[in-house]
């Protein structure tokens, strides 16, 4: 048998099938995470509740993404790609179920809690069998396929559910995102491979967490904490304090997640031009001036609906920005380090979400003031590790290395 029948048979048994099927299951956790936001003023007038009692269903879907980083990964390893993922598309299924049959804001939440759990495995998933069966420019391309699926997504997600909402009410969501778990089943069967292939089950780790990977790790949480807040109080800011109706909820939230994608997409670009270091203190900078504003503002009393629009629009599009050069630093020191730095960051904004619902619907204080506290402390942070470049920089020069971070040294 020819090499070039090998390489043929290869590409035909992992191509384009699987790679739709990862892009697809890639969609689902945003599409769980961000479809009911336009909904969530009607959840807590239908269940009882307040906006911070609603608000705990955005936390525990992130706790349970949290959760899911730690513990699926290891799974998945030990039992293979598919089974754990078939079981976890099946329970999120009737997870979602129970989002649209919950009569209280405490059995949503639980039922929020179990759909982040599962749907992490789409992520995991996904990620391990590029890495599985994929190297160089083809894995770079799938992986760009998987995260312009979840920018798509994040755009999509809102303004479909604020369409199924205005039409059929919130629990129409859960009631098609349960369809959408269930039909990536048989796709997952045909397609996902039952364990990763031989020779790479057990390739050693290409870098360990260090310093600078701490510092943009913290950045990465950190950002991912204030874009949490901004989640969980602009749905019932907009209705509360400004009036507007879900449509236009949900117009604005796509909007902005526009923003956030096409920043992230003009940062993976800019990296050609100017180093990634910069561009993170750069996209901090204008998230962190925005979102003063708009706390001085709304500490002041005086905000209206233009300059709260513009200033968070601002704020939520440099996080793009941030995001995905803080997440590619700390990953290219400590690659293995993806599922801790994804339980770190979900569990951030589990924290940040329930502290944005202080205020209610009415008071933007707490979530502008909570964005501009982790994005200042985050400003810090990478500024300090400045000092800490330069120093492995010298030590790469005088030991005639040029490898991990020396690509990241701010210019």
């Amino acid at each position: 048998m020819s090499a070039a029948t090998t390489t043929t048979r290869a590409t035909t048994a992992t191509g384009p099938g699987p790679a739709t099927v990862l892009v697809l299951m890639s969609a689902l956790p945003p599409l769980a995470a961000d479809a009911y936001l336009p909904g969530l003023p009607a959840i807590a007038r239908d269940l009882g509740t307040n906006a911070t009692g609603v608000q705990l269903t955005l936390t525990a879907f992130f706790l349970g993404m949290a959760a899911g980083h730690v513990l699926l990964g290891p799974l998945t390893a030990r039992y293979g790609r598919r089974a754990p993922l078939l079981v976890c598309l099946a329970v999120s299924a009737l997870a979602c179920v129970a989002c649209a049959l919950s009569t209280g804001a405490g059995t949503l939440a639980g039922a929020r809690l179990v759909q982040g759990f599962t749907a992490s495995a789409c992520l995991l998933v996904g990620r391990a069998v590029v890495a599985d069966r994929r190297r160089g420019r083809e894995a770079a391309r799938l992986y760009g396929l998987l995260m312009a699926t979840l920018g798509v997504a994040l755009v999509l997600a809102p303004l479909a559910g604020g369409v199924l909402v205005a039409a059929a009410g919130w629990r129409a969501v859960f009631w098609a995102l349960a369809l959408l778990s269930l039909a990536m089943v048989p796709a997952a069967v045909a397609t996902v491979p039952r364990a990763p292939a031989g020779p790479m089950r057990h390739r050693p780790a290409a870098g360990t967490p260090d310093r600078p990977f701490a510092g943009y790790a913290l950045a990465f949480v950190l950002a991912f904490g204030a874009l949490a807040a901004y989640l969980a109080a602009f749905p019932f800011l907009l209705r509360d304090l400004f009036g507007l109706p879900v449509e236009a909820l949900a117009l604005v939230l796509a909007v902005n997640a526009a923003g956030l994608v096409l920043a992230g997409v003009a940062g993976s670009h800019l990296t050609y031009a100017f180093a990634p270091h910069r561009l993170l203190e750069a996209g901090l900078a204008v998230t962190l001036a925005a979102s003063a504003a708009l706390c001085g503002l709304a500490l002041a009393g005086a905000l209206p609906l233009a300059a709260f629009l513009v200033l968070l629009f601002a704020a939520v599009s440099a996080l793009g920005l941030v995001l995905g050069a803080a997440c590619g630093l700390a990953l290219a020191r400590a690659p293995r380090a993806a599922s801790t730095l994804g339980a770190a960051q979900f569990t951030a904004g589990a924290i940040t979400a329930v502290l944005a619902g202080l205020g209610g619907g009415r008071d933007a204080g707490p979530m502008a003031l909570i964005m501009t506290g982790c994005v200042l402390v985050a400003l810090a942070v990478v500024a300090a590790m400045r000092g800490v470049l330069d120093v492995t920089r010298r030590e790469n020069l005088d030991t005639g290395r040029i490898g991990v971070g020396s690509c990241d040294q701010p210019r």
